[in-house]
């Protein structure tokens, strides 16, 4: 207790070059949980839109179809297997036809995505409920984007041309029944969706399909040859290898504001043992062993890590709350990565999250306070006395 009362009295002794080290150091904890909340906030959202709009609780692909690669898409189709067709019906698993296609925005052509899925499905959050339209129609949805980059409007009637499964050309019109927005561009980018009747139709393949899309119930019993479980994990990998990339940049900037608070402490312990020789000196004439203010001075150093934490509270908490709050807006340029970004990523700070950081930062002020302190084992105290380190 004593060791900790003096050496609480020589840090506030030290005056602003204590606060200054205090300082820098917050911001390493503020920083560390700031840039580490908005990743993990954005992995959360990010693969909840996807859940909600895209890969639902997994998916069942047909073995030849490769996202990918568009020229697997002429053999990716397999009769539904007939366990499907109850649950199918209750719109608790929805099948999807994807087929490649073109259309023709102001006189040019396009290739796109042409995708068909019930009206009735419940899996993800596409407004197909919208897909309706007098029998000599075809309803499409097409999202925001990609209305957007081709001026499409709801209620526009664009041509598409496909070829079946004998290799036929054919061409329809499509009225836009609909405009959906969404942070997921797999479901929106250079694609049209259909209804999946309309689309086995078109393309000869009458109770045919290229994946299914599940829900929060089990799979039914289906043909192990024929279908490949994807599991949430492997749906997602994208994000998570974007964010583990994200994770690993950012640990720069953590390193080099912790070099710069680990050189502060670093030089202002070499300083203090240099100036306070004939105090070391004293204190080890009158009793006190070489170990004992060892311990003293790495003590010292180290309540910078409580000081500071304590700083980080004062300004960060409000902050870092705000932040998760009213969340980070995104630029608009974002949308164009590819990647399910939402407007505003909102942070995620976990218990655990803060834990580590602190315990980190202090792991690490303790053991930078504790190598000049090392010195003062070598000390002779008389010579310590006259001012004299040898």
């Amino acid at each position: 207790m004593i060791t900790f009362k003096l050496a609480f009295r020589n840090l506030v002794g030290a005056g602003l070059r204590t606060w200054l080290n205090v300082f820098v150091l917050s911001l390493s904890y503020v920083v560390i949980i700031y840039m580490n909340g908005m990743l993990d906030g954005w992995n959360v959202q990010a693969k909840s839109d996807m859940m909600n709009w895209d890969t639902g609780q997994g998916q069942l692909w047909q073995k030849n179809y490769d996202p990918s690669d568009p020229f697997t898409l002429q053999d990716s189709f397999d009769p539904i297997p007939a366990d499907f067709n109850t649950m199918i019906g209750e719109g608790k698993i929805a099948p999807v036809l994807v087929t490649m296609a073109s259309f023709y925005p102001e006189g040019r052509i396009q290739s796109i995505l042409l995708k068909g899925i019930p009206e009735n499905q419940k899996v993800i959050e596409l407004p197909t409920a919208s897909m309706t339209a007098d029998s000599s129609s075809i309803p499409g949805l097409v999202g925001k984007r990609m209305a957007e980059a081709n001026k499409i409007k709801k209620g526009d009637v664009i041509t598409i041309r496909w070829r079946d499964r004998n290799g036929t050309f054919d061409a329809a019109d499509v009225l836009i029944t609909a405009i959906f927005e969404t942070n997921v561009p797999t479901v929106d980018g250079g694609q049209i969706w259909i209804p999946l009747s309309r689309l086995q139709k078109m393309m000869q393949l009458p109770g045919e399909a290229t994946l299914f899309i599940r829900g929060k119930s089990d799979w039914p019993s289906f043909g192990k040859d024929q279908w490949i479980v994807k599991d949430l994990k492997s749906l997602t990998a994208d994000i998570d290898q974007v964010i583990k990339a994200k994770s690993v940049s950012t640990s720069i900037l953590y390193l080099i504001l912790l070099l710069l608070a680990m050189l502060a402490i670093f030089d202002t312990q070499v300083l203090s043992i240099f100036r306070r020789q004939r105090e070391i000196g004293t204190q080890i004439a009158l009793g006190m062993t070489r170990g004992q203010v060892v311990r003293l001075f790495t003590l010292e150093g180290a309540m910078n890590g409580v000081l500071a934490a304590l700083l980080a509270a004062v300004y960060g908490i409000p902050f870092l709350a705000s932040q998760a709050k009213y969340g980070i807006p995104m630029p608009k340029a974002s949308n164009s990565m590819g990647m399910a970004i939402a407007e505003k990523i909102f942070p995620v700070y976990s218990v655990g999250l803060v834990v580590v950081t602190i315990c980190f930062v202090m792991l690490t002020a303790l053991v930078v306070s504790y190598i000049p302190a090392r010195r003062i084992a070598k000390m002779n105290p008389t010579e310590a006395i006259k001012g004299k380190i040898q």
